[in-house]
């Protein structure tokens, strides 16, 4: 590696040593973001940061004046109830009309603390289901904690990559793994992170009647909602809507996040929607656990008041405020992360001019769209090399390796970069390009 870096190389190779992570791949998310930390103490030069998914804008003032008076009500003395309050569960199931098209009852609209929560009790609650199917599979790449909960909780998954597989052949690779009867569901997210590829309709339609042939159930992580700025569904009740595979079965969970459409991440708050008939189904396995069969209401009685007794009060009346105007057409939901679009296409032709390429380039024959996060390589360097080498450059991301993927190189989110960094990736970038020529 060329030590003429714009970083000092040997403060930031000092300062990457000091964590003694013996292997660079192992390094988490907070590893990465701890160290670029350390380097610009040590060197007092400002890293452009490319790897932490944190929104990066105000929380909606609705929502934050609705939170706001219901404290003022004294609502933080009361116990929240574990099924969420009527306000958001009613919201919920009309915003998911307005901009999804789907019917779904309130009762079956659970508020979770975000929604790393409502996944978490769905893997638990779905692996216990039946006791012959235990596995979850991944349609990657993905959100790299997802499997660290399955871990923590010692359930098996497998995975793949989708990059060889979309279109028929995405149907072909899943039909695969769910003919061995092992599997209890399947998670992806939509639009995905990291690649923030989208599955299109005729995919969802074939993963859907697959969760219906296979008897699996379908967890749909919507954190980006409507965040594929290639077409607007902000109109409520207009197409087009927001793609879900609950148009195709009835097997499915989907989650959304307060975080970051709304920007609202840090009172972590979410919505799990739980399809009708499966909110109601009597499984065996549950039954024999719990003494309840019934799908939701172990979700919500048995694992939901173990993990948290509830979601707190006042994120769920934000949340429902926030929904609400958006469902009335009062209020652009999407309006303010736009930027993230404007902002990925600055930063893509950044790397493009210096030599890197896209990795997830394509969703099937269309560009992928500019969002949230892309993905970036550089010539026949590995993910883990580029994500140590551009610490001396003064960029944090991290390695598409922990999102499952197949591919070489890096996840880069759009969340932290400011105007005037810019014109500083450009140049650490060019230096970096001829550096490796």
């Amino acid at each position: 590696m060329n030590t003429n870096t714009p970083i000092n190389y040997e403060k930031a190779k000092a300062a990457i040593d000091s964590f003694g992570i013996p292997k660079f791949e192992n390094a988490t998310i907070r590893d990465i973001v701890n160290i670029a930390n350390k380097i610009e103490q040590e060197t007092g030069e400002k890293f452009v940061r490319l790897e932490m998914g944190s929104p990066g804008f105000p929380p909606e003032k609705i929502g934050v004046e609705a939170e706001i008076e219901a404290m003022k009500k004294g609502i933080a003395s009361k116990y929240p109830p574990l099924q969420g309050i009527p306000e958001l569960k009613n919201a919920a199931s009309r915003f998911i009309k307005a901009f999804i098209d789907i019917d779904i009852t309130p009762e079956s609209c659970i508020p979770t603390s975000g929604s790393m929560q409502g996944c978490y009790a769905s893997f638990l609650v779905c692996g216990q289901c039946d006791k012959k199917k235990n596995k979850i599979l991944f349609i990657d790449p993905g959100f790299p904690v997802q499997k660290t909960q399955l871990k923590v909780l010692g359930m098996e998954y497998e995975s793949f990559d989708t990059f060889n597989y979309r279109g028929e052949k995405l149907a072909e690779i899943i039909e695969s793994k769910l003919k061995s009867g092992e599997f209890c569901a399947m998670l992806y997210s939509n639009p995905n992170n990291p690649a923030w590829t989208c599955l299109t309709d005729s995919e969802l339609k074939s993963i859907g009647q697959l969760a219906t042939k296979y008897d699996v159930i379908v967890i749909e992580d919507l954190a980006y909602f409507g965040m594929d700025f290639r077409q607007d569904i902000t109109k409520p009740f207009e197409p087009p809507y927001q793609p879900s595979v609950a148009k195709y079965t009835d097997n499915y969970i989907m989650m959304i996040s307060g975080s970051k459409a709304f920007s609202y991440a840090g009172q972590r708050i979410a919505v799990t929607a739980i399809s009708d008939k499966l909110y109601k189904r009597e499984y065996e396995g549950l039954k024999n656990r719990y003494g309840i069969g019934g799908f939701g209401l172990v979700y919500v009685n048995r694992v939901l008041y173990t993990l948290s007794s509830g979601t707190a009060h006042t994120p769920q009346y934000a949340l429902a405020a926030m929904l609400n105007a958006a469902s009335n057409n009062e209020y652009n939901f999407l309006h303010d992360v736009y930027e993230y679009g404007r902002r990925a296409q600055k930063l893509k032709e950044i790397f493009l001019k210096n030599g890197f390429h896209i990795v997830y380039e394509k969703d099937i024959d269309n560009p992928v769209g500019n969002g949230f996060y892309f993905t970036i390589g550089y010539k026949n360097k590995t993910g883990v090399q580029l994500m140590y080498e551009l610490l001396f450059y003064g960029v944090s991301a991290i390695s598409l390796n922990s999102t499952g993927s197949q591919q070489e190189g890096l996840r880069i989110c759009t969340s932290f970069v400011q105007d005037n960094q810019y014109e500083t990736l450009d140049e650490r970038m060019k230096i970096f390009h001829l550096n490796n020529q």
